[in-house]
C-alpha cells in the first residue's frame, strides 16, 4: 500500500522525485536540475542522474527505491567473508556483476535466500536468480558500488582457493592458452585450464593482500611463491615442481615473452583487471641453477595517487618542500635506496604543482602511474632513448618543469644542471644514504662544485617504515637504552616532556609509552599493516653552498644542515615512534646506514 499524497507513475508506484523531496530532504531545485539534465541528454534514470550530479548519494537512492518498490533497503551489507559460499556459488559471477545482484544470506527456518539488488524493479533478474538458486528469494535494495565490492570479495574467496591437482597431466598445447586475451577481470573467467586458474588465483591473492611483488622461485621439489608485503617477503603458496614449465609458460604468454627462450633474462608487462582494479604488472625472468624464476612488480593503476600531505611528512618538512618546488628554477633531488618510495614522492610533488599553465615533462624507467595533464616518456635503451637523450630533447619543448627518473651518470647530471640554470625546475633521484650524500654524489660524477652550488636548492632523503597493526599493537614502556639509541632523552620521554602534535585517526598512547607489534588475523600474524615515510629535508643555504664549493664531505654538510634546523632521518623516525606511527625496531633498521 503506497502512502497517500504522492504522485504515482504508470505502475502505481510513487514518483521517485516526490519521495526524495518529502522523505529524504532533497531540495525541489535539485530534482528540477536533474530533470533538466534528463531532458538535455534525451533520457536516463532520474536516480542515477541525481547521483552523478552529486545531489544525492547511492545509499539515499537505494533507500528511496526501496520505499518506492515497498522493499527493505540496506545501508550496510553483511561482511563479504561472512556470506556462506553455498548461498551465491550457484550464481555465475558475470551474471552477478552484469545485473548488480548478490545473494547475501539464507533464512534458517524458511530456506529463502536474501538477495541484494540495486534495481528493485528488475523483476526478470529476480526471476532468473530464483531459478538459479532453485527457490524463492527475498530482495533487498542496496548501493550498486557496495554490491560490486562484495561480489569481488565473495567470489574472490572461491578463486583464492584454486589449487593444482597433483595428478593433472598437461594437455598438448596447454601453453597456448591466453593468447590474444582482452583486458577482462580474471574473476569473470569461469572455464579455464587448471594452470590458468592457478595463476589467476595467485594474482588475485597478491592484490588482495596488498603485495608489491610476486616471486615465483623454482626449488628442487617445489615451486615456492613469495609475496613482498609492506617491504617484507613472506611465503604465499607452493606448487609441485612438475608444474614449473606450465606456470612459466602461462606467465610468459600473458606478458608477451618468448616461451621458448629459457637461457636469457626477459622483461615484459601484463595488464589485467583483478577484482575490479586495473593492475599493471612488470615481469622479469632470469635463469637459475634450478630453473627460471619470475619476479612480478604490481602497480595498481586504479589507486588514487597520494598528495604531499598524505605520504607522512611532518608539518615542518611539508612546509619546506612546498617552498622549494614552487621556485621557478633549480633542482630537487630525492635520495634513498631502491624501494624507499622516491617515485611516490616525486609524483606527489608533480601533482602539487600541476596546473593548466605549467608544462611538465617526465622521462622515467618505467612510467609507473599516468598523471593527468603531464607528458610522460618511457626510456628505451634499445632505440637509444636514455635519461640523457630524453632530457636533452625535452629542452626543445618549452617545459617549465622536468622530472628525470634517476641521475645515473655525468651526462644526465650535466644536462639537468644546464636545464635548471636556464629557467627550468628539475626533479630527480640519486642513490645515496642521506640527503647530504646527494651533493657528494654529484661531486663524484665530476660535476663542477660551483654548478652544484648554484643549481641544487634542496635534497630529501627518505625511507619507508612499517606501521604497527592497530588491531593488536600493545603500548609498552621502552628501555632507556632503546630511547638513547633513537636519540631521545629517557627522562623527558617518561615524564611526557616530549610532546608532538596529534595524528588524525591515531589513538593516544599512555605517557612514556610506544607501540610494540603483536600479531593477529587482521595483519596475518606479522604485527604490521601498511607503511609510512620517514623524511630528511635539506634546504640548501649559504653555508651548504660554501661547503659544496669546497668539496666538503657529506658529514660536514650534514652537520651544517642540522645546525640550520634539519631533522635527521633517525630523529624524524623517533618522532614517529613517539606518535605511534611506527615502531623503534623499524626506525633503527631503516636508518642504520644514515645515523
Amino acid at each position: 500500500m503506497t502512502q497517500p499524497g504522492y504522485a504515482l507513475d504508470a505502475s502505481g508506484a510513487p514518483l521517485l522525485g516526490e519521495l526524495l523531496v518529502r522523505d529524504f530532504g532533497v531540495a525541489p531545485a535539485a530534482i528540477d536540475r536533474a530533470l533538466a539534465k534528463q531532458r538535455e541528454d534525451g533520457g536516463g534514470l532520474l536516480g542515477q542522474i541525481l547521483v552523478t550530479l552529486k545531489l544525492i548519494d547511492e545509499d539515499q537512492l537505494a533507500a528511496a527505491l526501496g520505499l518506492q518498490a515497498e522493499m527493505p533497503a540496506l545501508r550496510d551489507l553483511p561482511k563479504a567473508d561472512d556470506i556462506p559460499a553455498d548461498v551465491f556459488e550457484a550464481v555465475p559471477i558475470n551474471f552477478a556483476k552484469q545485473h548488480r545482484v548478490l545473494p547475501i544470506g539464507r533464512d534458517a527456518e524458511t530456506g529463502r535466500v536474501q538477495v541484494a539488488i540495486c534495481d528493485p524493479f528488475a523483476l526478470d533478474v529476480l526471476d532468473d536468480i530464483a531459478v538459479l538458486l532453485g527457490g524463492a528469494v527475498d530482495p533487498v535494495v542496496a548501493s550498486p558500488t557496495k554490491i560490486v565490492e562484495h561480489i569481488n570479495k565473495a567470489y574472490g574467496r572461491l578463486r583464492q582457493g584454486a589449487e593444482l591437482d597433483p595428478d593433472h597431466k598437461k594437455d598438448e598445447g596447454e601453453d597456448e592458452f591466453g593468447q590474444g586475451e582482452e583486458l577482462v577481470d580474471i574473476l569473470d573467467l569461469n572455464d579455464e585450464a587448471p594452470i590458468i586458474r592457478w595463476v589467476n588465483s595467485l594474482m588475485f591473492q597478491a592484490v588482495k593482500e596488498r603485495a608489491s611483488d610476486i616471486h615465483i622461485e623454482p626449488g628442487e621439489k617445489d615451486v615456492v611463491v613469495r609475496f613482498r608485503i609492506d617491504g617484507a617477503l613472506r611465503e604465499a603458496k607452493r606448487a609441485p615442481r612438475k608444474f614449473l614449465a606450465s606456470i612459466l609458460a602461462r606467465v610468459k604468454i600473458m606478458s608477451g615473452l618468448n616461451i621458448a627462450e629459457k637461457r636469457l633474462p626477459q622483461d615484459g608487462r601484463i595488464r589485467r583487471k583483478i577484482a575490479g582494479k586495473d593492475v599493471d604488472m612488470r615481469v622479469a625472468t632470469v635463469p637459475t641453477a634450478t630453473g627460471e624464476r619470475i619476479t612480478t612488480r604490481l602497480l595498481d593503476r586504479s589507486s588514487v595517487l597520494l598528495g604531499l600531505a598524505d605520504i607522512g611528512m611532518a608539518e615542518d618538512t611539508l612546509e619546506a618542500i612546498r617552498g622549494i618546488i614552487r621556485r621557478p628554477y633549480g633542482i630537487l633531488l630525492v635520495t634513498g635506496p631502491t624501494g624507499s618510495g622516491k617515485t611516490t614522492t616525486l609524483y606527489a610533488c608533480l601533482s602539487e604543482i600541476n596546473a593548466p599553465d605549467v608544462n611538465i615533462l617526465t622521462v622515467e624507467d618505467p612510467v609507473e602511474y599516468q598523471l593527468e595533464g603531464i607528458s610522460q616518456t618511457q626510456v628505451n635503451p634499445k632505440i637509444d632513448l636514455t635519461f640523457a637523450s630524453g632530457l636533452r630533447s625535452f629542452l626543445r619543448h618549452d617545459p617549465d618543469v622536468i622530472m628525470v627518473g634517476e641521475i645515473r651518470d655525468r651526462e644526465t647530471a650535466e644536462i639537468a644542471i644546464t636545464a635548471s640554470l636556464t629557467g627550468h625546475f628539475v626533479f630527480s633521484t640519486v642513490h645515496t644514504n642521506d640527503a647530504a650524500g646527494g651533493i657528494t654524489r654529484l661531486t663524484d660524477m665530476n660535476i663542477e662544485p660551483f654548478l652544484i652550488a648554484s643549481s641544487v636548492c634542496g635534497l630529501m632523503a627518505q625511507r619507508l617504515v612499517r606501521r604497527p597493526c592497530y588491531e593488536c599493537a600493545k603500548p609498552v614502556r621502552p628501555s632507556e637504552a632503546l630511547l638513547r639509541e633513537l636519540g631521545l632523552e629517557p627522562a623527558q620521554v617518561y615524564a611526557g616532556a616530549v610532546r608532538l602534535p596529534p595524528v588524525k585517526g591515531q589513538r593516544n598512547l599512555p605517557v612514556g609509552h610506544i607501540l610494540e607489534p603483536a600479531g593477529c588475523p587482521a595483519c596475518g600474524g606479522i604485527g604490521y599493516r601498511g607503511r609510512t615515510g620517514v623524511y630528511e629535508m635539506l634546504v640548501v643555504n649559504d653555508t651548504v653552498r660554501q661547503l659544496a664549493m669546497q668539496k666538503a664531505d657529506a658529514g660536514a654538510i650534514r652537520d651544517a644542515a642540522i645546525a640550520a634546523g634539519m631533522v635527521s632521518l633517525r630523529a624524524e623516525g623517533a618522532r614517529k615512534v613517539l606518535q605511534g606511527l611506527t615502531t623503534a625496531e623499524e626506525v633503527l633498521l631503516a636508518t642504520a646506514d644514515a645515523s
